[in-house]
């Protein structure tokens, strides 16, 4: 049975299907367990999350599902942890995007200041809530905490853009890697390279890394519907992750705007950028990045970047001036069909076994 992997079996699922976990509360509790409850495994991005929020969050997952579920936090949630901008950098950043701010009537916000890393903490709340399954991006937990986490019996999931960053996952005993390709939406997870040099596309990366790796592999990025699935197989992989077909679901966090667009003539033109955040990530190109686009050295790193222009994305939304905010999204939504998370689940469980005669 195509169903029966590694992944699966690890993973105490029934298909090796993975919802993938969004952040900036784009998941949602009802998308987790929907997916969960057909024999999947959701996903929720947490990194915004406060430690008691994780452990609301896991608490309403646990009443949502019996199954195994996936909470997911980023490692290096600051590029600039302390400290603060020069006004110089400040100044520069403020020019690129003061004219959207104008354009919509809200003031320019003053210079965010940075903080320190959530991320000890919010592990320390995860550790205490047990999810089934703990993933992760933008690094490598140590030894310390990875060990922690199995002791509690949590299965571990590392993201990897490279074969040398899928070999570092391994030789730390993670129980699945997920082969995250360039053609992915959302933030490029990368952390032994520059997002900029770990480029790589997911099927290409997926034969690397089962060439070199024995963890089971997770194919993510350019994969919505069963062919997708069956082609990833066929190279080597023993699951995959789906993150833009869900989030153009009705079940997830997104916006009615946002997941109409992504089912849209414009889903066809997405852009590699960190106008959004200060950090690389795709969306779908609108007029807001291709007027800053070739500027990124200009932005303020992540996360002042992103807490600069919230007030913009606020006034642009209330303004349904849409064309001012980068919305995420893969290379693969010209071909999104389902509105529905249960029917886009069940056909690509149905439809699969065709593809891989």
């Amino acid at each position: 049975m195509w169903n029966q992997t590694n992944v699966s079996r690890v993973l105490g699922i029934d298909y090796p299907i993975l919802q993938g976990p969004f952040g900036g509360n784009l998941s949602s509790v009802k998308l987790v367990s929907t997916v969960s409850n057909l024999g999947g495994m959701g996903g929720y991005g947490a990194y915004m999350l406060t430690p008691d929020e994780i452990i609301a969050l896991d608490r309403e997952l646990k009443q949502a599902t019996a199954k195994p579920y996936n909470i997911n936090l980023w490692i290096s949630d600051t590029d600039f942890p302390a400290g603060e901008v020069s006004e110089e950098q400040f100044a520069k950043a403020a020019a690129l995007v003061k004219p959207f701010f104008d354009e919509v009537g809200a003031p320019l916000p003053a210079k965010p200041k940075a903080y320190p890393s959530r991320f000890e903490n919010q592990v320390d709340a995860l550790l205490a809530a047990k999810p089934p399954v703990f993933s992760f991006i933008f690094g490598l937990p140590s030894q310390t905490i990875l060990e922690d986490f199995r002791k509690k019996g949590i299965k571990l999931i590392g993201n990897a853009t490279t074969l040398d960053e899928a070999i570092a996952l391994d030789n730390a005993g993670v129980d699945v890697i997920i082969a995250s390709g360039f053609e992915a939406g959302g933030h490029r997870p990368s952390f032994l390279e520059s997002p900029e040099a770990s480029l790589t596309g997911t099927f290409v990366l997926v034969q690397q890394i089962r060439e070199k790796v024995k963890t089971p592999v997770v194919a993510a990025g350019g994969i919505a519907d069963a062919r997708g699935v069956a082609a990833a197989f066929t190279l080597g992989a023993e699951g995959v992750q789906i993150g833009t077909a869900f989030l153009a679901t009705e079940e997830s966090g997104a916006s009615e705007y946002h997941r109409n667009l992504l089912r849209s003539d414009a889903a066809r033109y997405t852009t590699l950028t960190k106008v959004s955040t200060g950090r690389l990530g795709r969306g779908i190109r609108s007029r807001y990045t291709e007027s800053i686009a070739g500027h990124n050295d200009e932005l303020l790193p992540f996360p002042l970047q992103n807490q600069f222009i919230v007030p913009l994305r606020k006034a642009a939304t209330e303004a349904q001036q849409y064309d001012l905010i980068m919305f995420w999204g893969g290379q693969i939504a010209s071909v999104l069909k389902h509105t529905s998370a249960k029917k886009l689940f069940e056909t690509i469980v149905e439809e699969v076994p065709g593809y891989l005669k």
